[in-house]
């Protein structure tokens, strides 16, 4: 009779510590979600930050084209303006050695719009 009690106590201490440990464990586990469901929600905003920072550049650019392409027809266009002088060379060439605007309107006798025209078209 007492060794059986001696058994049952036995088998209740093992128990309860089996127990306890499962608890120990089930909470660690707990904790480790927690902190993966944190990192995942940090990572979802990063990547939301991402995607709408790469729209906004997107849309950036489709605004940049639309201002850009119609650039080298003007530049023809003004070209073609006065065939005999060579001032549009003249000024694409001071861009390219760096010139500035009010520089480009001063040395070919450009417009401040023509200038900027040429400036924008041809610095590198």
């Amino acid at each position: 009779m007492i060794v059986l009690a001696v058994l049952w106590v036995a088998t209740l201490a093992l128990f309860l510590s089996y127990t306890r440990n499962q608890r120990q464990i089930a909470a660690e586990q707990a904790e480790g979600d927690a902190l993966r469901d944190q990192r995942i929600k940090e990572l979802a905003k990063r990547v939301d930050h991402y995607q709408n920072g790469t729209v906004r550049m997107g849309e950036d650019l489709h605004e940049l084209r639309a201002v850009v392409a119609p650039l080298p027809d003007k530049l023809a266009q003004l070209e073609q303006r006065d065939p005999s002088s060579l001032s549009f060379a003249q000024a694409a060439r001071l861009v390219g050695m760096g010139a500035s605007v009010d520089e480009l309107t001063q040395s070919c006798g450009l417009t401040q719009a023509e200038a900027e025209l040429v400036s924008k078209l041809h610095k590198g």
